[in-house]
């Protein structure tokens, strides 16, 4: 493979409670909705995406709205932690207080793997971090949080497994990352985490594997982590994957054509849901720049359903 993948492109996580999920992540957290639709494979369920102002690849946290979902039993074969990425440790005592006005528990400003990090979890118990990163973002100007406070990204991702033989061969063999390092598991320091990393490395290019050989499997659900997508830059090197993958023998869904970026998924030996996306056409296909998330968009292929899905849906506000 002449391809490398550059970096986290979003993760996709379960919510029950869509209206309260919405509001947390925009006024807690201060993202922008930069796309309201659908699952295009469960058209009752809303798909909501929270990024950065320009809806950056790499600062997407996108939520399947499934409102029957019991909530997820944590445990390992999953993704357990999101990386959230500020401007820096001033910004994370900045977090720390905001959080505490909000009423959400956190676990105070403490350093993983070098770097300063803030553990917190949303209103479903989703699991995540903010992570003090020098890089700048794109701030939203409507967001409730200051600029050089606001969310810049994701990364790093976290996932645990029981076992890393199998999951290192795919990570490092199949999709070309690097393994660069360790440290103790802070939920259980007699367990490691291993450090892989993308493209340019850093946190936005990083995939923590947890590995706790005693842990139960977890079940998904609401507050768990449906699948990680990691960055293709064009359609060139995605048609290049696909096909890479289907040489080696690795069962994929095929190229998949999500309208907003292009996908390809497959699962790694443990059964974590992995997505190769590309970079575009990007979200402003359908909608002006700065009126992202304004409306229910439809990709063409489900417009002439709009009045049916509409209807199926639950006001959000």
């Amino acid at each position: 493979m002449n391809s490398e993948l550059q970096g986290i492109h979003h993760l996709t996580a379960v919510t029950a409670h869509a209206r309260e999920n919405l509001a947390f992540y925009t006024g807690t957290l201060g993202m922008r909705l930069v796309k309201k639709t659908v699952n295009q494979d469960d058209v009752s369920a809303y798909h909501l995406f929270y990024a950065d102002k320009l809806a950056t690849p790499g600062s997407d946290l996108t939520f399947f709205d499934w409102a029957h979902t019991p909530r997820e039993r944590r445990g390992s074969h999953a993704i357990t932690r999101t990386g959230l990425r500020v401007g820096s440790e001033a910004s994370l005592a900045w977090w720390a207080e905001h959080l505490a006005a909000s009423g959400v528990q956190h676990g105070g400003v403490t350093e993983r793997d070098g770097r300063a990090v803030l553990d917190f979890e949303d209103l479903e118990g989703q699991r995540l971090s903010l992570v003090s990163d020098d890089g700048t973002g794109n701030p939203w100007e409507q967001s409730p949080v200051p600029a050089e406070h606001q969310i810049h990204g994701l990364g790093p991702i976290t996932m645990t497994v029981t076992k890393l033989s199998p999951t290192d061969v795919v990570l490092t063999q199949v999709l070309g990352m690097r393994q660069v390092r360790e440290y103790p598991d802070p939920e259980d320091t007699r367990d490691t985490v291993h450090v892989f990393e993308m493209g340019p490395g850093g946190p936005a290019a990083e995939l923590h594997v947890a590995v706790r050989p005693n842990l139960p499997f977890a079940k998904p659900g609401a507050g768990g982590v449906h699948h990680v997508a990691f960055r293709v830059p064009n359609e060139e090197q995605y048609h290049e994957w696909e096909r890479y993958l289907q040489s080696i023998g690795i069962p994929t869904s095929g190229e998949v054509d999500r309208y907003y970026f292009r996908s390809i998924y497959f699962r790694e030996p443990n059964g974590i849901l992995f997505e190769l996306a590309t970079d575009g056409p990007g979200f402003a296909v359908d909608e002006p720049a700065d009126q992202l998330g304004e409306r229910l968009a439809l990709p063409p292929f489900l417009e002439p359903q709009r009045a049916a899905i509409e209807a199926g849906l639950k006001p959000l506000e």
